[in-house]
């Protein structure tokens, strides 16, 4: 009978271990946030063609975890992405989360409306393969919409 509760203790020791390691690995929204407000003064610091340099190059400072920082334009265009430098030149507006949400239209309405602010959608997560909650983190610069997400 002991055996069988020692052998309950370590698993369940070995999930919490689990549970926070994979937590540890998801950025914070204070850490989105942070990560775009770095973007906007690097920008405002070193120029677009140089920032968006920055943000497209692999080992880019501007990528930590499942965050990274994206720029587009009003339109839509995507000019920088840390995450995936690919996307660079295409316009996303239409996307559509896994939903329906058009969340891409979503956050540029927020950023030019209000600035900045937050917008929720249901994305695929690449590290767990699911579809999961996201919330985006934008602001306005100019002519620019900086963003970072988080998965929840």
């Amino acid at each position: 009978m002991i055996k069988i509760f020692a052998q309950l203790a370590y698993t369940l020791l070995a999930l919490t271990f689990s549970a926070t390691a994979i937590a540890a690995e998801r950025g914070t929204a204070d850490e989105a946030v942070a990560m775009v407000r770095k973007a906007i003064a690097y920008i405002k610091a070193n120029g677009k063609e140089k920032a968006f340099a920055e943000f497209n190059s692999p080992g880019s400072r501007f990528k930590d975890r499942d965050l990274y920082v994206f720029v587009g334009d009003m339109k839509g265009n995507v000019l920088a992405h840390a995450g995936n430098p690919k996307l660079v030149g295409k316009d996303l507006m239409e996307l559509r989360d896994a939903e329906g949400k058009y969340f891409v239209k979503a956050y540029y309405d927020l950023a030019i409306a209000k600035g900045k602010g937050w917008t929720d959608y249901k994305w695929l997560n690449p590290a767990t393969s699911a579809i999961e909650q996201k919330s985006t983190y934008v602001e306005k610069l100019d002519d620019l919409v900086i963003g970072c997400g988080i998965y929840k």
